[in-house]
């Protein structure tokens, strides 16, 4: 980690623990602490970590960015702080200059696509837009004829339809009919549905790495405090094997996530080799997300359940995330289908390709 990234780290810590503290948070019973953690989290930078200096943004590179949503994982916070940097993303690249305040991003689904008339009106609608409900604006990509474009829409001309993800925040379908949006600049070249999709996969990615450390740390204290039996649960060896169990699906996870955000920010591109990052990690992930989250339970017992109790904050949201751009099982066929294409002979180039 360079000197940078240990900023920016440090910062997002700091700031996290200071206004989005999990227990605090449980302890408000309300959604009252979220104005001010977002007012620090914009004029820190750090909503706009992935958007350059001249478009309104901190000029932060790549896994800078992937960094703080690593950190925002580890505290389950509930704010649109990942969508509003894929928002920044998006609207940057195509050199549009990205506007204060909590955004969200369009499509979010596999296989589902917008559409600009020649008048420059929006046509079509997205389902499960995260935070949609909380946001000023939406970064849109959608096609024009047979080009794409990427749109800045004010979410008060949209239709909303509520909803919430398992964590029960705000998932909502979005209805772009008839709306005509702020800006609308040429997407550049290697910008289309499927990056977006691997850019959120790979958000998700590290905000489930952050929380998987999270809830293991939060198990290991907890087998510490907790007696049966007079003494530790922590000392019996059927306890102790499960947490070395979580630590190395954190381990694993945060690998497989740092090593996606390094491609990334090496590559800069959506070529084959990110795709097989992005696949990898989001399987791995995925699949330490449901093995994390049934070994803390395990160990925390009933309390873990209860709304009183921190652990459910994080498990929830793990089991959202997982689903969100793409589960385990969606990654696994799309990868198993660019290996079987691309032939026996190249399987362990691409697999040990630096």
């Amino acid at each position: 980690m360079t000197m940078e990234d240990s900023i920016v780290v440090d910062t997002a810590t700091r700031v996290f623990r200071d206004l989005g503290d999990p227990q605090t948070i449980v302890n408000a019973g309300d959604e009252g602490w979220k104005e001010e953690l977002w007012a620090v989290l914009e004029e820190s930078g750090l909503t706009q970590a992935w958007t350059p200096d001249d478009l309104g943004g901190a000029g932060a590179s790549m896994t800078d960015g992937f960094d703080v949503l690593r950190v925002a994982g580890a505290f389950a916070v509930s704010v649109p702080l990942a969508e509003t940097l894929l928002a920044g993303w998006l609207l940057s690249r195509a050199g549009i200059v990205v506007p204060p305040g909590p955004m969200t991003i369009a499509p979010v689904r596999d296989g589902e696509t917008l559409r600009l008339d020649d008048a420059g009106v929006l046509h079509g609608a997205a389902r499960d837009i995260p935070f949609a409900s909380e946001a000023g604006q939406i970064a849109v990509l959608a096609r024009r004829g047979d080009a794409r474009v990427v749109a800045l829409v004010k979410r008060a001309d949209c239709t909303l339809a509520s909803g919430a993800s398992l964590a029960r925040d705000a998932q909502d379908r979005v209805d772009f009919d008839g709306v005509t949006p702020i800006l609308v600049e040429a997407a550049p070249d290697g910008i289309d549905e499927a990056a977006l999709f691997s850019m959120g996969a790979a958000a998700r990615a590290a905000q489930m790495a952050g929380a998987l450390q999270a809830i293991l740390d939060i198990s290991v204290e907890y087998a510490k405090e907790r007696v049966a039996f007079e003494r530790p649960i922590g000392k019996f060896q059927a306890v102790q094997h499960n947490l070395a169990r979580l630590a190395g699906e954190a381990a694993a996870s945060i690998a497989a996530a740092q090593s996606l955000a390094e491609r990334i920010g090496r590559d800069g591109s959506f070529g084959d080799a990110v795709f097989v990052e992005v696949a990898s990690a989001k399987i791995r992930v995925g699949e330490a997300a449901g093995e994390g989250a049934a070994i803390a339970h395990q160990t925390h017992g009933a309390i873990g359940f209860t709304n009183e109790h921190i652990l459910h904050r994080y498990t929830m949201r793990l089991w959202s995330w997982r689903d969100q751009f793409g589960s385990e099982s969606h990654w696994a066929v799309r990868l198993g289908e660019h290996v079987a294409a691309a032939g026996a002979d190249e399987l362990w180039p691409m697999v040990t390709a630096p």
